[in-house]
């Protein structure tokens, strides 16, 4: 399993560019039987992998950063061809992940435990961390190589060995992750398993159901996570799950408004808006509303969307027609039902143009339902009390913001917003590989990053040595 062997006559499957409808990538076409196998070669290099002392599980990792950094431009041409993706996205993708494998490889000597003072005279009670065995990755198409790497990275500096369920939107992006792995790693340390999409339920829930596989990690969609979350539960295996959000910006009456429209355009709108963190609702408060959203649709009135592979623009496609389609139906209830366009226009295809909907109500879809498209609503407010309801009015919470010139002010309004992550001052789409990263309520549970994520993929164990004779009752 150190590679992908080339795809036998119908035993493959085609992924389409989104812009052109020409071929990306033909991919291997798993079967369960296949993903078996895949597990095994991950179960068979496991004893050793976990054996290596911390510094050689560095080495071996920087080493896989080296790799994957020198593939960079294998994965922009990937992720252009297999999601639409900008150049610029493809490329801050693949800085990051480097980052994420650096920092993983830093942690190898940062999984610790701990003496606790016990009441038994001579006993040295001690909390230990061990590598837990085989776990089950499975990454998502929108940040390729960041998520593919995330579900990667962290598990093998905790002494796991891995298992890649490869998105069925982007095989070749992350198989070129495996394959980066692989040239650094032991064989079978990383395993990958490329599937036609329907055949998805049944080889994820034989991976899952895999006794060799021990934890999973996931990030997906809400929808999806329950799927994983209950067919995992039925093996009493841990899940770590990042899933969809609906992001609130809040602008208070005190903001700068300049720097809440850049966040906000940035937010609203990096990738089209296909990012878990991506900014879905403005809560503005009304006194400053009328000069915002002037301000904003100035902003976002320069940010076209133009064909990815030109490069030209800030927007480029959208991963499918379905999400055009789904993002209008948004836009046209939410109008419907008395909201106001403010910027938009007709989609060409994929190609779809950024859009700001003013005075969403919680009535409408647009405020409720995760978009993950090139669209955001603005709600106003009364007060503050007033925009921090609404921010917590949403069955997601992953990431927030809020924006005011008083920054004691801002802690007070971020500490009640029902989030795993929120930003003063700040857009809501940013990651670092050090930060604890996750969520609450359906946006999943657990924590990947940095030494959050080392709970997420190791054992905590409670080992005692006596070193005086025992009295007992009996």
């Amino acid at each position: 399993m150190a590679t992908m062997a080339p795809p036998a006559p119908g035993t493959s499957f085609t992924r389409l560019n989104p812009v052109t409808g020409e071929v990306a990538t033909e991919a291997k076409a798993f079967t369960v039987a296949d993903a078996n196998v895949a597990v095994d070669a991950a179960a068979a290099a496991f004893p050793a992998w976990s054996a290596l002392g911390p510094n050689a599980r560095r080495a071996a990792l920087n080493k896989a950063a080296d790799v994957l950094a020198g593939k960079v431009e294998d994965f922009v041409d990937a992720m252009k061809g297999e999601i639409g993706a900008t150049e610029g996205w493809a490329r801050f993708n693949h800085m990051l992940a480097v980052s994420m494998v650096r920092e993983a490889a830093a942690l190898t000597t940062q999984i610790g435990g701990e003496v606790i003072p016990s009441d038994k005279p001579g006993c040295i009670a001690m909390a230990v961390r061990e590598p837990v065995g085989v776990m089950l990755g499975i990454a998502p198409w929108n940040a390729p190589i960041i998520l593919g790497v995330r579900a990667v990275a962290t598990p093998l500096a905790c002494g796991n060995t891995v298992v890649l369920k490869a998105s069925e939107q982007c095989p070749r992006t992350h198989s070129l992750i495996a394959e980066a792995f692989n040239e650094a790693l032991p064989e079978g340390a990383v395993s990958i398993v490329t599937n036609a999409p329907a055949d998805a339920p049944e080889i994820v829930g034989a991976l899952i159901d895999n006794p060799h596989v021990r934890r999973i990690n996931f990030t997906g969609s809400t929808a999806v996570g329950r799927i994983i979350a209950k067919r995992a539960a039925e093996h009493l295996k841990p899940v770590l799950l990042e899933l969809g959000g609906k992001a609130p910006l809040i602008v208070l009456d005190d903001a700068d408004l300049d720097e809440a429209v850049k966040a906000a355009a940035f937010g609203a709108f990096m990738n089209q808006g296909q990012i878990c963190m991506s900014t879905e609702r403005i809560i503005v408060v009304e006194a400053v509303a009328d000069a915002f959203v002037e301000k904003f649709k100035a902003k976002v009135g320069t940010m076209p969307v133009g064909d990815p592979r030109e490069g030209k623009t800030p927007l480029g496609a959208v991963v499918d027609q379905k999400t055009v389609d789904h993002v209008r139906s948004l836009i046209d209830d939410a109008i419907g039902a008395g909201a106001v366009q403010v910027n938009g226009g007709e989609a060409n295809g994929v190609l779809m143009p950024a859009h700001v909907i003013d005075r969403v109500t919680p009535e409408m879809k647009l405020f409720r339902d995760e978009s993950f498209g090139p669209v955001v609503g603005v709600i106003r407010a009364r007060d503050e009390a007033h925009a921090i309801d609404f921010a917590n009015d949403t069955e997601y919470g992953l990431s927030a913001a809020v924006f005011t010139r008083d920054t004691a002010r801002g802690l007070r309004v971020a500490r009640q917003i029902k989030s795993g992550i929120c930003h003063v001052n700040g857009p809501t789409v940013h990651d670092e590989a050090q930060m604890p990263f996750g969520g609450v309520k359906a946006s999943g549970y657990g924590r990947f990053g940095g030494r959050a994520g080392i709970d997420s993929f190791t054992e905590l164990r409670w080992i005692t040595i006596e070193t005086q004779p025992g009295h007992y009752p009996i």
